[in-house]
């Protein structure tokens, strides 16, 4: 056979091959593996109720929670000091955490049903913590300064201390305890709805 002539014929298929590997190495990389790692989800941050901020934590000191010797709540119009301590009730600079009272108490729910009695009465978080039998307002909005929301108590004749009572007091009158069985952390969590990262996985084994 002419050498010329094997060559020509072979040449149209060389250039296939040629081409074909061209395609190869030139076109789209592979499509992403559904099988890969997922990327992170949007959803992992740390989650202020993961752990029940009520729960262990640093021993608190009975000093910044109990009523000093002849301390006297600071007076002020009612009205003006419970539309402070709205304000303050989500305002999370108070802590060091970035908790705030509405982040336990979400829509004014989560509380136990002995809040719907007059102060002083027993809260179990106060009788725990401190041996308290009994615990004022005023001592409360204290010890969840100190023990949630790990920040130092208010100062006993701050305006802040008066118009979260104020504020809390308000609520107190409208609380039902069969609205407050709820658990603190309890509130929907955003992450909870259906992550559109957990989708079908499509590499897990098909039951037959």
């Amino acid at each position: 056979m002419n050498p010329k002539a094997k060559s020509r014929n072979s040449t149209p298929a060389a250039m296939i091959s040629a081409g074909l590997l061209a395609a190869a190495l030139s076109g789209p990389v592979l499509a992403a593996n559904p099988c890969a790692a997922k990327a992170a989800n949007p959803c992992a941050a740390k989650n202020p109720c993961a752990t029940n901020p009520c729960a262990a934590g640093p021993k608190i000191n009975r000093k910044d929670v109990v009523r000093p010797a002849g301390y006297k709540p600071l007076k002020g119009d009612h009205a003006t000091l419970a539309k402070q301590g709205a304000v303050l009730f989500t305002d999370a600079k108070l802590s060091t955490n970035g908790m705030s009272c509405n982040t336990c108490h979400q829509d004014n729910n989560a509380y136990q049903a002995s809040f719907a009695l007059p102060y002083p009465h027993r809260v179990q978080m106060a009788k725990d913590d401190l041996g308290l039998k009994t615990i004022h307002l005023d001592e409360m909005v204290q010890l969840c300064m100190v023990k949630p929301m790990a920040a130092k108590p208010l100062p006993w004749q701050s305006e802040e201390l008066a118009a979260l009572v104020a504020y809390v007091s308000d609520v107190q009158k409208k609380f039902k305890p069969a609205a407050g069985a709820a658990n603190p952390c309890a509130a929907k969590n955003p992450c909870a709805a259906r992550n559109p990262r957990m989708a079908k996985n499509p590499c897990a084994a098909k039951k037959h």
